[in-house]
């Protein structure tokens, strides 16, 4: 019954949203939210990964990159666009195998230090072998409208949303938050710990995978360097951390807030906005370590929520 309350809950927050491109003739706010629901699909596909399974990565870029890539040349040769967004997950999830997986072998320490030597030559890799921008042909551009860019979008942030729910609630997600907790308990329990830090990577790199595909869709030309940039691995850990790692809801608070925050800082400080960016995150982290869903407890968050899914 609590599922079917949160599903419900969750269809209709779905409903209003697919609302705004009837309702708005803005294109400014049709892209902020693009790119909003693309921060809240990689987001939470960290977060699956870093705040509930506790290996935290670094090689975000790669596989959000990957994503891009793959979608891109499949769409652009005219493959539906579902099914390249498709290919550009399994793609990236590949990847997250084929790399990750000897990483996650190495002591805890090493993850990071690991996927982060993915991202950067997977940057390097792609700015050398592709270093031309990337144009839609004419026959894309014809058919072009933000709208539709706008719903995959959307159901692409609500899919990672669901997988993630429902995994971190099942029987699965208990196992990952004891290999997160404590690994030597775990193990001792009998839970197989680098069976499910393979399935947390696998499913983490899918879900940036998807994000991937959004971007992909989205943009009319850049280059496929871009996709591969280091702020794509940053961006995921600073909107979990901030909105509240190891939860839901804080990935999504966090895209909002970083979203708003980055664009009013650009708008009015300019070059000056990421110091200021920058030294806002350092007080949450000191003042608020549980991000901003633990200010919940003196704004009522969570008795709000509670009223919303029925939850006692």
């Amino acid at each position: 019954m609590k599922h079917i309350r949160i599903l419900g809950v969750a269809l209709c927050v779905a409903g209003l949203l697919a609302c705004i491109p009837l309702v708005t003739k803005s294109e400014y706010l049709v892209t902020q939210m693009i790119m909003l629901f693309i921060y809240v699909s990689v987001s939470q596909s960290w977060n699956l990964l870093g705040g509930y399974t506790g290996q935290i990565s670094l090689g975000h870029a790669a596989l959000f990159g990957v994503g891009v890539l793959v979608t891109r040349m499949l769409w652009v040769a005219s493959t539906p666009i579902p099914v390249a967004s498709l290919s550009g997950g399994i793609a990236s999830m590949l990847l997250a195998g084929v790399v990750g997986i000897p990483c996650l072998r190495m002591k805890k320490g090493y993850f990071p230090i690991g996927t982060l030597a993915l991202a950067i030559i997977a940057q390097i890799t792609v700015g050398n072998v592709l270093p031309l921008p990337t144009y839609l042909p004419s026959e894309h551009m014809k058919e072009y409208t933000l709208s539709s860019r706008y719903y995959l979008a959307l159901c692409v942030a609500i899919i990672n949303i669901l997988i993630v729910y429902y995994t971190v609630r099942s029987r699965t997600g208990l196992a990952l938050v004891a290999v997160r907790d404590d690994q030597g308990a775990a193990e001792a329990m009998g839970v197989k710990i680098l069976r499910y830090k393979i399935l947390a990577l696998l499913t983490s790199g899918f879900l940036a995978g998807l994000a991937g595909s959004v971007y992909a869709f989205h943009q009319v030309s850049f280059y496929y360097q871009s996709a591969f940039e280091l702020s794509w691995s940053f961006l995921p850990t600073l909107t979990t951390f901030i909105g509240g790692v190891g939860t839901i809801v804080g990935p999504t608070i966090g895209s909002v807030f970083f979203l708003v925050l980055n664009e009013l800082f650009a708008l009015t400080l300019g070059e000056i906005h990421l110091i200021i960016f920058g030294f806002t995150f350092v007080l949450i982290i000191l003042f608020a370590p549980g991000g901003l869903m633990s200010l919940g407890r003196w704004i009522q968050i969570p008795v709000i929520v509670k009223a919303i899914t029925g939850r006692r």
